[in-house]
């Protein structure tokens, strides 16, 4: 005896979601099949390099920045940073679409891996809630906002930032305003899901406990991966500026692209 009711997706991600995961996938497969002077050129291109961006806009000389590489580097002129730095700045383009673009592109497989499973996590219930076009521009004005402060504070870095961890920390951030939330009564009678709760008030943020664990352990796993650096657990140094610029962007404007309205008052005096 069969039944006509259909199966649940073993993954039920909602659409912008999905292809936004299989797009990074499809973008690093496609890398691995890439001459090596090609995929090099590519990373040159897309991704954030702070120094570049500090000579085009910030007013910082190009022999500024390979004066402190050659400082930086016993071997001086020889040193392939100093290389890195002359190629890289000979033309001093700003290149500001490499904001949004480093976004796409990872530096190994456990990288996109990672990022697309904090995707999923955190993504989900930002696209069920928003819809596809705030889920995007949620998404983008993180990795904006990640690059921005990842350039602040590195501003005479000449190796390239990549990967969408910016824009997942943004995701994160944004979800901590309803995912601890209290579960409402919906109209049609059930407990309501996460996404489907008030958004919370930032001072009711400040006192639940629970959002305020979840963002102890995020900050503590920022420290961790990005100053100690765990043997076998990252392929490259984490850009832990890019993580705290996407969850600050996430944070301040989620409540502005929010479809439903902030509950009214939790606690009482």
């Amino acid at each position: 005896m069969f039944s006509n009711r259909s199966r649940e997706p073993i993954l039920n991600l909602p659409a912008v979601v999905a292809w936004s995961i299989g797009g990074l996938i499809a973008i690093h497969l496609l890398r691995t099949f890439l001459p090596e002077d090609t995929d090099f050129r590519i990373l040159i291109d897309w991704a954030v390099i702070p120094a570049r961006w500090s000579v085009a806009y910030g007013g910082v000389e190009a022999q500024e920045v390979l004066s402190a590489l050659r400082h930086a580097s016993p071997s001086g002129e020889a040193s392939p940073f100093v290389a890195l730095g002359q190629y890289v700045l000979q033309n001093e383009d700003g290149r500001p679409w490499t904001a949004v673009t480093y976004a796409l592109l990872h530096g190994s497989w456990s990288h996109v891996l990672i990022n697309s499973i904090w995707l999923a996590a955190f993504g989900t219930p930002i696209a069920r809630r928003c819809g596809a076009a705030r889920f995007f521009a949620l998404a983008v004005l993180s990795a904006i906002g990640g690059a921005v402060l990842y350039a602040y504070m590195n501003a005479l870095q000449i190796m390239p930032m990549i990967g969408a961890s910016a824009a997942v920390s943004g995701m994160m951030a944004a979800a901590s305003w309803f995912m601890f939330a209290p579960a409402d009564w919906h109209p049609e009678g059930r407990p309501t899901q996460p996404h489907e709760r008030p958004r919370e008030r930032l001072i009711d943020i400040v006192r639940n406990r629970q959002v305020l664990i979840f963002l102890a352990v995020w900050f503590a796993a920022n420290y961790v991966f990005g100053f100690v650096q765990p043997l076998g657990v990252t392929d490259a140094s984490v850009a832990w500026e890019a993580h705290i610029g996407g969850f600050l962007v996430g944070l301040g404007l989620f409540p502005v692209l929010d479809p439903l309205p902030a509950r009214q008052s939790r606690f009482t005096a």
